[in-house]
């Protein structure tokens, strides 16, 4: 959209009175100040921010040096760059194609968890290193409350428990980002023993804020869903919910099932959630 440019008679009249406002102006000026006027002007391109509730200006003008021009915008505003948020790491990452970050450019993630269910705790060790964006959202989800009173709606013998959802039927949730993420899938882990902890996606780079422990190999999985933890301590209490009797129809267990709440661990020691 040129913010010069429009449709329809709304737009037709806006347009004549610019014009005529632009000729008293010119009319008012010498001519090296009308030239001059005419050199600089600037079109200006409005565009909306795609996923996001923001708009951006873009003119053919080289951004104020605060430094150099007192008065300009940028020097009002102590010197703050057009970017001026720093961009979330998903985001960043999807831009960048650099889904394989390191902990060196993620530090101080944590490394390990304890779901405290109504069954009892489960301690989980997390890769942060293999999988920062993951590890970042549900730790910051645990440690926000979001998971608390969660139900495990989805418990299926022999195969995997399912948790993560505020709604508790399998439909809801999203990233501390909003929406979805991608996925950081690893080959070096794999759903090759029971204990293991692996995000619940709807398809590639779907993944929001429900997760799943699996209670047997379950090597189908391999390649289609991110693994970013194990359990490390509570494989019976997760038995224990695994022979929970369940709803034929929705795999729900008939007597709810909850997160209480979850700690998060940074190497090694405990970190109130």
């Amino acid at each position: 959209i040129l913010l010069h440019g429009a449709a329809g008679s709304g737009a037709a009249s806006a347009r004549g009175g610019a014009a005529a406002v632009s000729r008293r102006l010119r009319g008012s000026l010498a001519p090296e100040q009308q030239s001059k006027l005419l050199s600089e002007a600037d079109p200006t391109i409005v565009a909306c921010a795609f996923k996001k509730n923001r708009i951006y200006l873009f003119s053919r003008r080289e951004p104020a040096d605060p430094e150099s021009d007192a008065l300009s915008a940028a020097a009002v505003a102590g010197g703050r760059d057009v970017i001026n948020e720093k961009p979330d790491r998903a985001l960043a990452a999807a831009a960048t194609g650099k889904g394989n970050a390191s902990s060196s450019a993620y530090p101080g993630l944590p490394s390990g968890a304890t779901l405290h269910t109504s069954k009892g705790d489960i301690a989980l060790s997390l890769f942060p290193e293999d999988c920062p964006i993951t590890v970042e959202n549900f730790t910051t989800h645990a440690r926000n409350g979001y998971y608390d009173n969660v139900l495990f709606h989805r418990v299926i013998k022999g195969f995997m428990l399912q948790t993560g959802d505020p709604l508790g039927d399998g439909t809801g949730g999203e990233s501390i980002w909003g929406g979805e993420f991608q996925d950081e899938i690893r080959k070096q882990f794999r759903h090759d023993r029971p204990g293991v902890l692996s995000m619940a996606n709807a398809g590639p780079n779907t993944n929001g804020s429900q997760f799943f422990i699996t209670t047997v190999p379950t090597p189908w999985l391999d390649g289609k869903h991110t693994i970013f933890g194990r359990v490390t301590r509570g494989m019976d209490v997760v038995h224990a919910i695994e022979r929970s009797k369940t709803e034929k129809k929705t795999d729900k267990p008939v007597e709810d099932i909850k997160i209480l709440s979850i700690t998060v661990s940074a190497d090694g020691a405990e970190d109130a959630a």
